[in-house]
């Protein structure tokens, strides 16, 4: 037993019949370890090939399976021992170290948090801690955010458009004369939300069917839109400072062709990223 070749399983499984003939009942697995000098895998190779050959240690007068026909042991190809085996005096069996803890084998299999016997062990790396947690980033305040922003471009482009033109104006006139809409509104509707549309296809996650050119020209027109929406503000509240109630004439022609812009980018948008879902 205190050889340093490598012994067979099945050599192994005859020497721990004997013991556990003796003993009068199953020895565990660290046992078999620590008196036998093996390795666990080798050590619960031996105790299942005792058990599948019906070997009961509990019945006293028990000998060899394969004498009194009641069974055979069937060779076992030797199975490499693991890094735990000793090719000398064994540390656990001298007294020199504490118990040998076994870890568990459905808990690392099936990714449980080992104990911690097992991590005191230096089975388990102690330092390893758990993977990164995922934060979600809480969106209510982006609700306070848009609801300032909403008012003050909403009154800043309407404002703009009352003073270049825009008004209210009968929807349907000779179908329904009382129904009036104020045409400023497609201002601050038209330009902030094709800027919001454009930015989502720019920043799209990885994986979104938007192709590299529907991201390019997303990120431009996206600049774009929030940099013509500043303009505007800035041109309504030096346009009121100064009292005026009609914008120059350069103002009124840019103003009246942004609906014309943002109808065009936004197609254009939607087409260049319909293409890559085709």
């Amino acid at each position: 037993m205190t050889s340093a070749y490598p012994i067979a399983v099945d050599e192994l499984a005859d020497r721990v019949r004997e013991r556990a003939t003796e003993l009068q009942e199953w020895p565990s697995r660290n046992r078999v370890k620590t008196e036998f000098r093996v390795g666990g895998t080798k050590a619960a190779a031996a105790l299942a090939v005792l058990r599948e050959a019906g070997f009961d240690p509990t019945r006293s007068g028990q000998t060899r399976a394969g004498a009194d026909g009641a069974g055979s042991l069937h060779a076992v190809p030797d199975l490499p021992d693991g890094p735990e085996t000793a090719t000398g005096p064994d540390p656990a069996a001298d007294g020199l170290a504490g118990p040998v803890v076994e870890p568990d084998r459905h808990a690392q299999d099936s990714g449980a948090p080992a104990d911690d016997a097992t991590r005191a062990s230096g089975l388990v790396d102690a330092d390893v801690g758990p993977g990164p947690r995922e934060v979600r980033v809480p969106r209510w305040p982006l609700l306070l955010i848009a609801a300032g922003a909403f008012v003050s471009i909403w009154s800043g482009w309407v404002g703009l458009g009352e003073l270049t033109g825009f008004g209210p104006i009968r929807l349907l006139p000779g179908i329904a004369d009382s129904v009036v809409l104020n045409s400023a509104i497609t201002l601050p509707i038209g330009v902030e939300a094709y800027a919001a549309f454009a930015m989502w296809a720019w920043l799209a996650p990885p994986g979104t069917a938007v192709s590299e050119s529907a991201r390019r020209f997303a990120r431009r027109s996206a600049i774009g839109a929030l940099v013509l929406g500043a303009a505007g503000q800035v041109t309504y509240h030096l346009l009121a400072a100064a009292g005026l109630s009609i914008a120059p004439w350069p103002v009124t022609a840019f103003v009246a062709c942004l609906p014309v812009i943002v109808l065009g980018c936004g197609a254009a948008l939607t087409h260049l990223i319909g293409r890559e879902q085709r």
